[in-house]
């Protein structure tokens, strides 16, 4: 028999939640920046310290799929405490960490707890509120999802300028202690949830580690290795592969699955899982093009690079709750569908700006895409779960978040990859052009050459930077178009998602007023 809880106000528990998820998803994006202090003060390269982030996202990966499972068989509020109980205790230890080996231990355990979460947050949040009200729930729960990853830059460059990269973890101490007491006394498990004696799918979560960990391994460390060039970067293609399609087989065979895939069976809640991937995937991809664009192309410093990209998370933070509020008068499909073509122009607008750009040029598309990201998340959570029963809305919101993360995942892999190719091509196509037999390039260099004498330089030494100097200006164009050209293919990987919202029935509770059953 469950216990009789009394009845807490959903906003309380709204907060209590957020707290947990915002420290979460702020901690995969804050250690990037941290990276080269890290190595230095750990004695390790730069290379060797990026596995403080690929341990934490195989970590992280790993157990997503995993939640809706452990709250069923433990109990929702009991994993949610030991969850944010362990981030906090994981993080103090990754600030206290005395080696790079220790410090990758600790970011294993902070993943691992930390990837229990978001689905579990976002399940409480859509029980805690009535159906009609889902889209202000979905705003508010939206806010950290989205802002959290553009504020994780500056708060961890800014961190770490000022103080010590240690305190990127320690920040998350007083956050998770209040989540840990908030938890503890305002949320409580729904009726439905029992903690019954069942088997344990062992098999499933072997098959399941070493499927989505290997395919985290391979997006995050492809493209430093040349991908398939790298034997051991193949060998665990193959397994993630061979991994994850044993484990579909598996679980839908298996009495007592560790994840339900059967949820996929609803063409609502698969469609809208396919547009969250594809969102991930360019929200993620670009996320990361913005910054290196800046500091390599416009020779922005880190922490500058880092606030010329707050007018996304400044977009949507004024549209977030905006949204959740109009939401309950409008289709959520026509919203969505408003959203993918608003990004698809946003991210076309980024396309146009060239080596002279400023700072507005930069501000205005960001914003706006900022704002169609709330367009995005709040209609598109709240459609893809409305036909989820409540028994089911934990494993629903785990295989959610997950294809978000492994979208981010192929995202930041296929950009970063595209991006590299294209410059090569560039520069390759702009350089056939600059020879010492095109009369044009004769007449440049030797510009440069005269001034550099004029300034002092003997006549050899000049001729020398003055071909260094057209090299790098060619590299530099490269770059640009290779960028224009990835930010275009982002462009229109949002508008190809657009048919999939024909598959995406009408919510049945979008109206505002008394829920429709």
């Amino acid at each position: 028999m469950p216990e009789s809880h009394p009845h807490v106000n959903p906003w309380i528990i709204a907060i209590a939640v957020m707290f947990a998820t915002f420290m979460e998803v702020l901690d995969t994006t804050v250690v990037n920046v941290s990276l080269p202090h890290i190595a230095g003060s750990l004695s390790a390269s730069v290379d060797e310290a990026a596995w403080a982030l690929t341990s934490y996202l195989v970590a992280n990966a790993i157990v997503l799929p995993m939640t809706g499972w452990l709250a069923s068989f433990f109990g929702r509020k009991r994993v949610l405490l030991a969850a944010v109980f362990g981030f906090t205790a994981a993080s103090f230890l990754c600030g206290l960490a005395p080696s790079l080996k220790m410090l990758v231990i600790f970011r294993i355990i902070q993943g691992a707890t930390g990837g229990a979460l978001q689905p579990l947050s976002q399940a409480v949040m859509l029980e805690a509120f009535p159906p009609q009200d889902r889209g202000k729930a979905m705003a508010f729960w939206g806010l950290g999802i989205v802002v959290a990853p553009m504020l994780g830059p500056v708060l961890g460059g800014w961190l770490t300028d000022n103080y010590s990269w240690r305190w990127v973890f320690y920040i998350n101490l007083p956050v998770g202690l209040m989540s840990v007491i908030m938890t503890r006394m305002f949320i409580f498990d729904p009726p439905y949830i029992r903690r019954v004696s069942r088997g344990i799918d062992y098999w499933g979560i072997g098959l399941l580690t070493v499927g989505i960990g290997a395919l985290q391994l391979v997006l995050d460390k492809g493209q430093e290795e040349d991908w398939f060039e790298s034997n051991w970067i193949t060998a665990l293609a193959y397994l993630s592969v061979a991994g994850i399609v044993v484990f579909v087989i598996r679980e839908m065979r298996t009495r007592d699955p560790v994840v339900h895939l059967r949820v996929f069976k609803d063409r609502t809640y698969a469609a809208g899982v396919f547009v969250m991937t594809t969102m991930g995937f360019v929200m993620y991809g670009s996320i990361l093009l913005l910054p290196v664009f800046l500091q390599t192309l416009l020779g922005y410093p880190a922490l500058d690079a880092g606030i010329a990209m707050a007018p996304r998370g400044l977009g949507s933070f004024l549209m977030m709750p905006l949204v959740g509020t109009v939401l309950g008068r409008f289709d959520p499909r026509k919203v969505l569908a408003a959203g993918l073509v608003g990004s698809a122009w946003t991210l076309y607008a980024l396309s146009k700006l060239s080596l002279d750009a400023g700072y507005w040029d930069i501000f205005w598309p960001q914003f706006v895409q900022g704002g169609c990201l709330a367009l995005l998340f709040v209609p598109l959570t709240t459609a893809t779960m409305d036909p989820i029963p409540k028994e089911e809305m934990g494993n629903a919101t785990s295989m959610f978040n997950l294809m978000r993360n492994v979208g981010g995942s192929v995202g930041i892999a296929c950009a970063t990859t595209f991006l590299f190719r294209r410059e090569q091509f560039h520069t390759n196509l702009l350089g056939a052009h600059v020879n010492a037999y095109s009369p044009q390039t004769l007449t440049y260099i030797k510009g440069i050459q005269s001034g550099l004498m004029a300034r002092g330089a003997d006549s050899q030494t000049a001729l020398r930077q003055s071909y260094g100097a057209v090299w790098g200006m060619v590299q530099r164009q490269g770059a640009m178009m290779a960028f224009i050209d990835t930010f275009r293919a982002m462009a229109v990987v949002f508008l190809l998602v657009l048919p999939l919202l024909l598959f995406m029935r009408k919510p049945k509770h979008h109206r505002t007023g008394t829920a429709l059953h």
